[in-house]
C-alpha cells in the first residue's frame, strides 16, 4: 500500500472547517482503495500563530515540510495581521521554497452551478489557468527609499528570467497539447516594454515547437472583457503571477462563485511537495458558524489526487459536487441552500462512496 504523507496548515478563518471536509473525502475514497492511503500531519501555522510568536511558521518549516508529499492549505489572513506579513511569510513563501512555479486554476461551469453571465451555456465556460507562480509581479524586488520623508519614493519590479517565463509557457503548451485545445497568452506588452514584450517573444518562440496547438494572445484588458463577453472562446490560458490572480477571480465571478474556486501550486518535478488550496481566502466573518462553502476545499483535494495519479477518483469528486449542485438539497447558504459546513462534506462523503461502488461493480460485471 502506498502511503502519501500530508502535511495539513489549516490556517485562519474557515480554513479549518473547509480542509476537514476535503479530508473526510480523501479518508474515504483511501478507504475504498485499499491501494493507497492518506497519512496526515497538522501544522498550527497562521496569523493566530503570528499573534502568539510574532512569526506565521516555525523557522524550520520549510525544512519540516520537505518531508511531504503534498500540502493541504487551508486559508491565510486574520483582522490584525496586514495582508503582506500573512502572504509573504507563510504562503508565498512556501510557494518560492518548493519551486511551485505552476498554478493551476479550473474555471469551469459545472452543471447545476448559478453563472452571473446572462444565457450562458454550459459548456461556454470551461477553462484552465496556467499561473506562472514564483516571480514576475510577486517576486517581492523592489526598495521603499526616504520613508516618511517629502520625497518618499517607492520601487516595486517585476522579475521574469528567461527560465520562468519558458518553462510556464512549455508547461501550458504540453497541457494544450496532451488535451487537444487551444492556448491563450494573456499580457501588456503594449504598455509594460520590457516585461511583456518579453514574455510575448518568449511565447512565440516556445510555439514554434508546438505547431499543432492552435495559440491566440491578448492584452490582458481584452481578456478581462472577452471572458466576460465571450468565454467559450478560452480553453487553456497561460499568463503571469499578477494577470492570473486577477483573472481567476473574475473566472470564479462568472463560475459559480468564489466558493467554488480550487486552486493547485505544483512543482512539476516533483523535487519538492506541492501545495493544494481553495482560493477563497479565509472569510473570519463567518468562521465557526457553520456558513462556509467546503467545496472549493473538496475540489481542491481532487486536484491533489490528479497530481498523485488518481484523476479517476479526481472526476468523482467534481461530478460529486456537481450533484450537489443540480440537487440543490445540500448546500451552504452562499450557494442557495441551508446546510452547514460539515453537512456538505457528509454529503459528499456519500456521493463519491456511491459513485466509486458502481463504477467497481460495472468493473467487476463487465
Amino acid at each position: 500500500m502506498k502511503t502519501y504523507k500530508i502535511a495539513v496548515i489549516p490556517g485562519d478563518g474557515i480554513g479549518p472547517e473547509v480542509i476537514n471536509e476535503g479530508i473526510k473525502v480523501l479518508n474515504k475514497i483511501s478507504e475504498l482503495d485499499t491501494n493507497f492511503k492518506f497519512d496526515f500531519t497538522y501544522f498550527p501555522w497562521g496569523c493566530e500563530f503570528y499573534t502568539k510568536f510574532g512569526k506565521m511558521m516555525d523557522d524550520d518549516g520549510i525544512d519540516q515540510l520537505k518531508e511531504f508529499d503534498a500540502i493541504y492549505l487551508g486559508a491565510v489572513g486574520f483582522p490584525g495581521v496586514p495582508d503582506h506579513i500573512s502572504l509573504w511569510e507563510l504562503l508565498l513563501i512556501i510557494r518560492k521554497s518548493f519551486d511551485q512555479y505552476v498554478n493551476l486554476r479550473p474555471v469551469k461551469l459545472l452543471r447545476g452551478a448559478h453563472s452571473n453571465l446572462a444565457d450562458v451555456k454550459i459548456d461556454d465556460i470551461d477553462m484552465l489557468f496556467i499561473r506562472e507562480n514564483t516571480e514576475g509581479e510577486y517576486s517581492g524586488a523592489g526598495d521603499w527609499l526616504f520613508k516618511g520623508q517629502d520625497n518618499e519614493v517607492v520601487l516595486q519590479n517585476s522579475v521574469f528570467s528567461r527560465k520562468g517565463t519558458e518553462r510556464i509557457i512549455r508547461y501550458a503548451f504540453e497541457v494544450a497539447k496532451k488535451e487537444g485545445k487551444t492556448l491563450t497568452s494573456i499580457s501588456k506588452a503594449n504598455a509594460l516594454n520590457y516585461s511583456m514584450v518579453f514574455w510575448d517573444e518568449v511565447f512565440e518562440e516556445v510555439s514554434m515547437d508546438y505547431p499543432d496547438v492552435k495559440t491566440a494572445s491578448y492584452l490582458v484588458d481584452a481578456a478581462a472583457m472577452l471572458m466576460i463577453t465571450d468565454p467559450k472562446r478560452f480553453e487553456v490560458v497561460v499568463t503571469s503571477n499578477l494577470f492570473g490572480d486577477i483573472l481567476t477571480d473574475v473566472g470564479a465571478a462568472i463560475a459559480g462563485g468564489i466558493g467554488l474556486a480550487a486552486g493547485a501550486n505544483i512543482n512539476p518535478e516533483r523535487k519538492y511537495p506541492s501545495m493544494f488550496e481553495p482560493v477563497h481566502g479565509s472569510a473570519p466573518d463567518i468562521a465557526g458558524k457553520g456558513l462556509s462553502n467546503p467545496l472549493a476545499a473538496i475540489w481542491s483535494a481532487s486536484q491533489m489526487l490528479d497530481f498523485f495519479g488518481y484523476e479517476e477518483y479526481g472526476k468523482v469528486i467534481v461530478s460529486g459536487i456537481e450533484e450537489l449542485l443540480i440537487k440543490k438539497e445540500v448546500l451552504t447558504p452562499d450557494m442557495g441552500g441551508s446546510a452547514i459546513t460539515s453537512e456538505v462534506g457528509d454529503k459528499m462523503v456519500e456521493v463519491v462512496t456511491s459513485r466509486i461502488q458502481k463504477k467497481f461493480l460495472y468493473s467487476e460485471n463487465k
